[in-house]
C-alpha cells in the first residue's frame, strides 16, 4: 500500500464510492461511511495487516451474511473490504434486553465449515509461546496447561468467530442484530464461547462470568469445562498489551476458582 490517503482514493475511485464521516479509529484500521453509486449505505474498511485478521474476508464470504455484516467486495492488495452498514449500529452490549440470548442465537449460524482456516491448535500452539510475557506463574502454567491438553483432543473443527463479544454485534435493519470484525478460525465449538464468557461489558463480577460460562453452555449443549479451559488459555494469551488486562486477569482467577 502506497499510503492510507492514497489506497483510499484508488478505492473510492475503484468502486465508485461516495466517501462519508469517518467512524472512530481502532487498533485493526480506518472505517468509513460511503455510499454506493445506486446510495446504498455501506462502510469501507481499510486495515492494519495482522495475522488473527487476515482471514476476515474469507469468513465473511462464507457467512454470506448469515448472522454477519454481508462482504460486498474486497480489495486484498489494499486490505480493504466493503461492508453492508449496520443501521442504527448500536452496541449489543449497549441494549437492555437479553444480550446473552441474542449471542446464543447467533452462534450456531456462525458454525459454518472451517475448512481452509487457520486451525485452533496452530493458534494455541502461537499462544503457548508467547506466554513467557505473561509474569504471574500461575497464570501463565493455567493457560499453557488448557492449552496443551486441549489441543490433543479437539471436536468437530467449524469456523468461529473468536472475538465475539458485546461491541462486535451491532443493530442493522435487515436482522436485528450483526456480528462484525471477525478474526476467524477452524476451532471446536466449545472454544466460540470464550470471548463472550470474558465479554466485561456483559457485566463483570464472578457471578456474571460464570453465569455466561454456564448458560452458554447448557443452552448450547457445549462442554462446560472444554469451553472454561478455552476461556482461560485464550484470556491469557490475549490479554498483554490490552486494555482490559485488569478484567481479563480477574475473570480467569475466578475461572480456575470454579473448578
Amino acid at each position: 500500500m502506497a499510503g492510507p490517503g492514497l489506497a483510499l482514493d484508488e478505492l473510492v475511485e475503484r468502486w465508485k464510492l461516495r466517501l462519508g464521516e469517518a467512524y472512530p479509529p481502532g487498533a485493526a484500521g480506518h472505517a468509513f461511511r460511503v455510499e454506493l453509486a445506486d446510495g446504498t449505505p455501506a462502510v469501507l474498511k481499510v486495515s492494519n495487516p495482522h495475522r488473527e485478521s487476515l482471514q476476515e474476508a474469507d469468513a465473511l464470504e462464507r457467512w454470506d451474511g448469515d448472522g454477519t455484516v454481508r462482504l460486498l467486495a474486497r480489495d486484498d492488495e489494499r486490505h480493504a473490504l466493503l461492508l453492508e452498514r449496520c443501521e442504527p449500529g448500536t452496541f449489543l452490549s449497549d441494549w437492555d434486553g437479553d444480550a446473552l440470548g441474542v449471542l446464543i442465537g447467533l452462534l450456531p449460524r456462525l458454525w459454518k465449515s472451517g475448512d481452509g482456516f487457520t486451525p485452533l491448535a496452530d493458534e494455541a500452539d502461537h499462544w503457548a509461546g508467547s506466554l513467557e510475557d505473561v509474569h504471574d506463574q500461575l497464570l501463565r502454567e493455567a493457560a499453557l496447561y488448557y492449552i496443551r491438553e486441549l489441543a490433543l483432543t479437539l471436536g468437530e473443527l467449524v469456523l468461529v468467530h473468536q472475538d465475539l463479544h458485546g461491541e462486535n454485534v451491532l443493530a442493522a435493519q435487515r436482522e436485528p442484530w450483526l456480528a462484525i470484525d471477525p478474526k476467524p478460525l477452524a476451532g471446536e465449538r466449545e472454544f466460540s464461547v470464550a470471548p463472550i464468557v470474558r465479554s466485561n461489558e456483559l457485566g463483570h463480577s464472578r457471578r456474571d462470568v460464570l453465569h455466561r460460562l454456564d448458560r452458554l453452555t447448557a443452552e448450547l449443549g457445549l462442554d462446560r469445562e472444554r469451553a472454561r479451559g478455552w476461556t482461560i488459555a485464550q484470556t491469557v494469551a490475549w490479554s498483554g498489551g490490552s486494555h482490559f488486562v485488569a478484567p481479563h486477569i480477574e475473570t480467569v482467577h475466578w475461572l480456575l476458582e470454579a473448578a
